[in-house]
């Protein structure tokens, strides 16, 4: 069936020479398309086009930042030994590895942990916080987690230990009762911008940490820490957690990058060279799809600590030897994850048939809960449904869920599907739930529920957001030069996608194991186009006139360049 998405299409009647056009010599292109991201101030566009770290915003806008660096401080002047404790992903590990590199290098006592995926699961327990007081720490600092730990932080004070939360996650309506709660999506804080991801919150308290010591002196006779340095770590946690490539998430992501393709972090670099990339400049797709996923891999089948040890280390051999073992962590990882989908795949088809699903929940014994969120998000691709599911152990499941644009998932757990769970939490796109065995059932029935109250099923399909018309003789080498100026790409900040009209697909070449290489023509210039993965529509497209919808990129392949647009989707002309 083409097209395969819903296209919503640029007004052709906007006038797209804007004044951006003129005030930094854009092309009408890519003048509309900042346009489409609401950037239509020159101001704006300016900080866009050009992120800088003087535009970041003033971390003692954080409600309670000035506590937490204040206890912070205590410790490192008596001498206190503190630990870091994070989440398992890519956010938590670079949060955890920022923190521990700071106060590492100010010859701080510090320690960190993370709790075992299965064992412990997330965010703070009571066990690890024994193990904790036992290493003689009396301080806590958590990293993208904590600020729904309410009874565990009472723990942790009965036991002596302070804690201060740094987190992004939803805030509950009662607040942990930590020295500090830092966390931007608190109602009371004036933050400006509420979509950092964890390791950007951990950045934010260093500047604040760094600026506070400075008055005090502390580095009068001590080399003074650039932070800047940080920001290939900062790059990775907040692509990894598909945190909105917009203000300071950009800046983070943008500086991150060009630092990691200066190889200056031996182990990123020991990363980039076993993912294959050692002589190629790493894009946040190349950081999503390549980097990402191996250090993610060590939380979901391995251990993270190979991960936290891969960012810390200074040691070359070493570095290799951790990048390899995360390789084949991620190499585990991608054959449990093929055997489970076909699993539920299966079931869904028998489960389903051909009626309309509204949500998909499903639960198993034999599914490794690593594993399950990647394919909660493999089933959103597919169906465009919210997706949870549940790994069962004594009785008790872990789940995990992902869900669409047009639907909050926790919000929807939180007004419909409350009464059915043990525990939760989340954000708008993934959440984590505990539930019982026999509850799940019902809970199914629930988040149908909250679907069907917020959204309208038989109109909800995937659609295709279109920037901007174009003729094949716009593209060139200086439009996609430009357009390379608004990366990186990501949430909130997508490839752009352009629409040209009547044109005829003159061939059709089937490449690798299911892609689509074509020549698009319409009379006048002919472009090169790949479609991956619609080796099966070639009958249906040769030698036909369709709208199409693409990126254009440069293609670079042994050792030649030329423009290739990468196919989003075609519909007949």
């Amino acid at each position: 069936m083409l097209p395969r998405t819903i296209w919503k299409l640029p007004d052709k009647d906007i006038q797209t020479h804007h004044d951006l056009a003129r005030e930094f010599g854009l092309k009408p292109i890519v003048s509309r398309i900042l346009i489409n991201r609401n950037i239509t101030d020159p101001g704006d566009a300016h900080h866009f086009l050009y992120p800088s770290l003087k535009d970041l915003h003033n971390p003692f806008l954080m409600k309670d930042i000035e506590k937490g660096v204040e206890r912070l401080i205590e410790a490192i002047y008596k001498g206190e030994r503190i630990a870091v404790y994070g989440d398992y992903d890519a956010d938590g590990i670079t949060s955890i590895v920022v923190l521990v590199k700071f106060l590492q290098d100010i010859k701080q006592r510090v320690t960190y942990y993370i709790p075992d995926r299965i064992k412990e699961g997330y965010g703070l327990n009571k066990n690890a916080i024994d193990a904790i007081r036992n290493d003689g720490v009396s301080l806590i600092i958590t990293v993208d987690c904590g600020i729904t730990d309410t009874n565990e932080v009472a723990y942790a004070t009965l036991q002596g230990i302070d804690t201060i939360i740094l987190d992004h996650h939803e805030v509950p309506d009662t607040l942990p009762n930590a020295v500090a709660a830092i966390n931007p999506n608190r109602t009371d804080c004036s933050y400006p911008f509420k979509h950092l991801a964890g390791v950007g919150i951990a950045f934010n308290f260093l500047i604040a940490l760094r600026g506070t010591l400075r008055n005090m002196g502390f580095w009068k006779d001590k080399p003074y820490p650039n932070l800047k340095e940080y920001l290939d770590l900062v790059a990775l946690g907040t692509i990894g957690d598909i945190s909105p490539l917009i203000d300071e998430n950009r800046i983070f992501a943008k500086i991150g990058l060009d630092i990691i393709n200066e190889g200056r972090r031996i182990g990123i670099q020991a990363l980039k060279e076993i993912s294959g990339m050692e002589l190629n400049a790493v894009g946040a797709q190349d950081a999503s799809f390549k980097l990402i996923p191996r250090i993610n891999a060590a939380g979901r089948v391995g251990s993270p600590q190979d991960a936290v040890k891969l960012l810390l280390t200074e040691d070359p051999e070493e570095a290799q030897r951790l990048a390899s073992i995360l390789d084949t962590y991620n190499r585990e990882r991608q054959e449990i994850e093929k055997t489970i989908l076909n699993e539920i795949l299966e079931q869904i088809r028998a489960r389903y048939g051909g009626e309309d699903i509204k949500s998909i929940v499903l639960a198993s014994s034999q599914w490794h809960p690593g594993v399950i969120g990647i394919v909660a998000s493999k089933l959103v691709d597919r169906y465009y449904r919210p997706a949870i599911l549940i790994s069962i152990k004594d009785g008790v499941g872990k789940g995990s869920g992902r869900s669409i644009a047009e639907f909050n998932l926790y919000q929807g757990l939180k007004e419909k599907c409350d009464p059915f769970l043990i525990s939760y939490g989340g954000h708008r796109y993934a959440a984590g739930i505990s539930i019982k065995e026999e509850n799940i059932e019902e809970f199914s029935f629930a988040l149908d529920d909250a679907i069907v109250t917020d959204l309208d099923l038989p109109n909800l399909s995937p659609q295709t957001l279109v920037d901007a018309y174009c003729s094949l003789n716009d593209i060139n080498h200086d439009l996609i030069s430009q357009i390379e100026m608004l990366a990186p790409f990501g949430n909130m900040n997508p490839e752009p996608i352009l629409c040209v009209e009547n044109i005829r697909i003159t061939s059709l070449t089937t490449v690798g194991t299911n892609h689509l290489r074509m020549v698009l023509n319409d009379s006048t210039v002919y472009q090169n186009s790949i479609w991956f993965g619609m080796a099966h529509l070639s009958d249906r497209l040769y030698n036909s006139r369709v709208n199409a919808l693409f990126t254009p990129q440069i293609n670079n392949w042994n050792g030649m360049s030329n423009i290739q647009l990468r196919m989003k989707d075609v519909s007949p002309s």
